[in-house]
């Protein structure tokens, strides 16, 4: 069996009309086979995608001392060009990071994975009205779409609808989700607008809010698959921490983005990340899946050597830890800045 060509759709009206059992049926083969999938017709509020987008260049034409203070502990805040690695890499891309509302809890003596949580910093109102009410306004509307759809991932899998349910505190609207606000400059198809990896926790929603390829998944043959932009979709993919608790069965695909070309204009994209809870180790929680789906897994094509090894700490350390891991792997400048004992450990010989 020869791996994927092509990134499966699925019709959320499929869904909404009442044809549930034929979406979950479509869903499995895309969970077990894949790992990604176009969602179209997501629930969103009519316009509401267009006006997301309106924003997006403004946002990035903001001055530069605007855009600062660079992000704080939580990893929110603004990223310049060149700020993140991955795989050891430079990427070519800036971005601002987000989350839904969330006030810090951390005080002394807490582990430091509670920092992860807290405000987002945004641009000031008065720079980009409306700004800050739109995109909040759509990462609730996502953020519901991701409470069922992962009810959904339960039951594609031959579990109770809240079987997942104790990956997350309750209600699911009390945890703190992310989300990056992202641009990738023309500066010619050879550059890593990011590198090769695998996402955390259970479930991302990414909008590609421009008209340019550039995203791509690695097959099961190691071959890099183009996932261009579809009007009214959601590129829906899993994380690694869905993959480990469903025992490989559900599979967290190695996905990069090449830059757009030269003179081909900015490519932007705005990924929703539903995390889990901080303090579980997954481990912890092992779930019995039925027969015939364990069947599916072991009858997949076997996997080869991929090119992303991230967040291998899942089986052994709780998950918040395991994310501010990947956030010091990945943001070092901010590490050195707020973690200085990390920063050591990750980069014993510094980033320079």
């Amino acid at each position: 069996m020869p791996g994927f060509q092509h990134v499966p759709i699925l019709d959320w009206r499929l869904y909404e009309l009442g044809q549930k059992s034929e979406f979950v049926s479509r869903l499995r083969d895309a969970l077990v086979n894949v790992g990604f999938m176009y969602l179209q017709h997501p629930p969103l509020q009519p316009g509401l995608v267009d006006e997301v987008k309106s924003y997006l260049p403004r946002l990035f034409e903001l001055p530069k001392e605007e855009k600062e203070p660079a992000a704080d502990e939580a990893f929110s805040g603004y990223s310049a060009l060149g700020d993140e690695l991955t795989k050891g890499k430079v990427d070519q891309r800036e971005q601002f990071d987000f989350g839904t509302p969330f006030e810090c809890v951390w005080k002394k003596g807490d582990p430091e994975y509670l920092k992860l949580w807290g405000p987002a910093q945004w641009p000031l109102e008065e720079l980009l009205p409306g700004f800050k009410n739109t995109l909040t306004t759509y990462l609730a509307q996502v953020e519901k779409l991701s409470e069922t759809f992962i009810r959904l991932v339960a039951e594609a899998l031959g579990l109770s609808p809240d079987a997942l349910d104790v990956f997350f505190d309750q209600p699911m609207s009390s945890m703190q989700h992310r989300s990056k606000v992202v641009k990738y400059p023309s500066i010619g198809d050879s550059q890593q607008g990011v590198g090769p990896h695998t996402d955390s926790g259970f479930l991302t929603f990414l909008l590609q809010a421009s008209p340019h390829k550039g995203l791509q998944v690695q097959n099961l043959d190691g071959e890099w698959i183009d996932v261009p932009p579809i009007d009214d979709t959601l590129v829906v993919n899993l994380g690694k921490g869905l993959e480990f608790v469903t025992q490989k069965i559900a599979i967290a695909t190695t996905h990069r983005v090449l830059s757009p070309p030269q003179d081909s204009g900015d490519r932007y994209s705005i990924p929703f990340f539903q995390i889990i809870r901080q303090d579980i180790k997954l481990a912890d929680v092992p779930l019995s899946f039925p027969p015939d789906v364990v069947a599916l897994r072991d009858t997949r094509v076997s996997q080869g050597v991929f090119d992303s090894v991230n967040y291998a700490e899942y089986p052994s350390l709780p998950s918040g830890e395991v994310s501010l891991i990947g956030r010091i792997r990945s943001h070092p400048d901010v590490a050195e800045m707020h973690y200085p004992e990390l920063f050591k450990q990750y980069f014993p010989n510094g980033t320079r």
